[in-house]
């Protein structure tokens, strides 16, 4: 399917609130540097890092997906009609409009902002051969096809259970909320949208023994010195050299 849009190269938020790990992390996995000159003046600016980035139903720092994008395969640019609002989460109830499953409800399980794509459980799915080779037949697997939120499904309101279209809009006491444009009912957003791989809910999760606190999380616990790790344990044990280093000279 062609979509007229711009190539989208950044990772969605909801990608980053479902992995719960740090952002530079996670940018730092896309925007992957092969090679980079030092930064000084008797050497010539050169980088070479990874220009596309395929998203795809991988989530951007696995394995999987790091083998999709390696440099020896090549693969077309994907081009992703731009979103303005996000109205699908995770545990939502949709209804598809295309395919041998149209007409049928079910409900999403993984969101892939990047794509435009959402996952719904047992639905459109297909059959994949793994493990096949000279010697084994391999295995025939069912799984999910990813569905284009912006033609292949519809929200379903919770009201009457059938599918509508949904704005965005805002209560007297400020609060953004989804709404039916057919019966202007609330949506709410599902619970299940605040899953992570680390817990079910955030006020469900129990803090661990090397959980840092939440109080001391932006403290400064280092200050970064012109020392080595030699002379930053002299310091620390009290021990003061009174020798003279030898001059090294370097052409």
């Amino acid at each position: 399917m062609r979509l007229s849009a711009f190539l989208l190269t950044k990772v969605g938020d909801l990608t980053k609130k479902v992995s719960n790990l740090p952002e530079k992390y996670i940018t730092d996995t896309v925007e992957k540097v092969y090679y980079r000159t030092p930064r000084a003046i008797q050497y010539l600016d050169r980088t070479i890092k990874r220009k596309n980035f395929r998203f795809t139903t991988n989530r951007p720092w696995s394995g999987p997906a790091e083998f999709q994008n390696s440099p020896h395969k090549y693969r077309k640019k994907v081009f992703v009609e731009p979103l303005k609002d996000w109205n699908f989460f995770k545990g939502d109830r949709v209804q598809l409009l295309v395919g041998r499953d149209k007409g049928k409800q079910g409900i999403i399980t993984q969101v892939i902002q990047e794509r435009n794509w959402v996952i719904v459980e047992g639905l459109n799915t297909h059959l994949r051969r793994i493990g096949k080779d000279k010697d084994f037949p391999g295995s025939t697997v069912q799984s999910e096809a990813p569905l284009l939120v912006t033609t292949d499904i519809r929200l379903v309101d919770p009201s009457d259970l059938d599918a509508c279209d949904v704005e965005w809009r805002y209560k007297p006491d400020g609060q953004r909320v989804r709404v039916s444009c057919r019966t202007g009912r609330i949506i709410p957003i599902p619970h299940k949208s605040e899953e992570t791989v680390d817990y079910k809910r955030p006020t469900l999760y129990k803090a661990k023994q090397k959980d840092t606190p939440a109080n001391v999380v932006k403290e400064v616990t280092f200050l970064p010195e012109l020392k080595t790790f030699e002379m930053d344990l002299m310091d620390k044990m009290g021990i003061k050299e009174d020798r003279t280093r030898k001059p090294i000279f370097w052409y």
